[in-house]
């Protein structure tokens, strides 16, 4: 028996049909926004929690997405897959203990007189600005106080919190290693993954899928190799450009400024900063000035000439998405989510694109 229509008045859309066309439209995309922001506060918390486990996976697939191209390479040198994957890693434990060993050297030995240098500048600027220059003074004896500790009290500040010290040494060495594991399967199995998801979903959405994770990769690869080249090749011009200006402890900013490469904008920023505070401690307000001038000129050449030639084959983010995502990583997991934070939304950006292009320029699939 057909069922009867409802009555006159009943219909439950009826309300939402009687408001006005802007109104309607308002009232959904409200809705669509509340559901998006929901599921997004949700995926992240759950991304926050787990972060034992998250972290050492977007480690691991950054690291993936800059040694990536040694894989063809060694393979078509003879070696198996797992060989030439097991010497990649090999070959990464290798750089990276070189590169942390240097740059704490760096910092150990010259934080001590950054430090001082800092209470230095900050008194001479208590002199100059009144009582702003009282509270920057300030600022710079906390964080002095903060740096000389890397190399005098290092031993005392570990012994009187040994246990939280031990805790996030073994939370350090346990991500490490859970990272570098990932990366040596994802290096050996990559090449495997398109096949994989193209046995479990259908044909016409796995194309897709597999589409959105080589866009994402390929931006998260171009990101890692653009950056690092960037970051050394700034620290390298920064650091000379100190020591014939006579700046003491120029290893150390120049190790400050290979760091900071990797936090678009702020990292710059900040550590530009401390190497002009210490050029002003140490030689007066003409060594500041050159200082200053030394930074910006290899801050010009690295946004008109590395960047455009370096990573011109990378996703390419605004200067305002940077930034965003910088104090929003920051905001949600510290300096590692600033730091995580770009790639991952190159990566996203790089998915969006795939999706935008297959959306507005290319046919949909049959089926669909």
């Amino acid at each position: 028996m057909p069922e009867s229509a409802p009555a006159p008045g009943t219909d439950p859309r009826r309300p939402f049909q009687m408001l006005p066309p802007v109104a309607r439209a308002a009232v959904a995309w409200a809705v669509v926004v509340v559901l998006a922001i929901t599921v997004g506060s949700l995926v992240v918390y759950a991304l926050v929690a787990l972060r034992a486990a998250t972290v050492p996976l977007v480690i691991a697939l950054l690291g993936t997405a800059l040694l990536h191209p040694v894989m063809p390479w060694l393979v078509r040198c003879g070696l198996r897959r797992g060989t030439a994957a097991a010497l990649t890693c090999v070959v990464l434990v290798a750089a990276v203990g070189t590169v942390i060993a240097v740059l704490t050297n760096s910092l150990v030995h010259t934080a001590p007189q950054i430090a001082r240098s800092l209470q230095e500048a900050g008194t001479k600027l208590a002199g100059w600005l009144g009582p702003t220059g009282d509270r920057i003074h300030q600022s710079l004896t906390t964080a002095a106080g903060s740096g000389s500790s890397v190399g005098g009290s290092l031993f005392t500040d570990l012994a009187s919190g040994v246990l939280s010290g031990l805790g996030i040494a073994v939370e350090l060495i346990t991500g490490g290693v859970l990272a570098l594991a990932l990366v040596f399967f994802f290096l050996r199995d990559g090449d495997r993954t398109a096949d994989l998801v193209r046995s479990v979903l259908p044909a016409e959405r796995a194309e897709l899928v597999v589409a959105c994770g080589q866009q994402a990769f390929a931006a998260m690869a171009g990101f890692m190799r653009g950056t690092t080249l960037i970051a050394l090749i700034d620290a390298l011009f920064i650091t000379v450009g100190l020591v014939i200006l006579g700046v003491p402890g120029a290893a150390g900013l120049g190790a400050l400024v290979f760091l900071g490469a990797f936090i678009p904008f702020i990292g710059a920023f900040l550590s530009g900063t401390v190497a002009v505070l210490v050029a002003l401690a140490d030689g007066g307000l003409t060594k500041a000035l050159w200082t200053l001038g030394v930074v910006l000129a290899v801050q010009a050449i690295e946004g008109n000439v590395l960047q455009p030639v370096i990573q011109s084959r990378t996703v390419e983010l605004h200067p305002a998405t940077i930034m965003f995502a910088v104090v929003a990583g920051s905001g949600v997991a510290g300096m590692v989510g600033a730091l995580l934070a770009v790639p991952v939304c190159a990566a996203a950006l790089g998915i969006v694109s795939v999706l935008r292009g297959r959306r507005l320029g290319e046919p949909a699939p049959a089926g669909d």
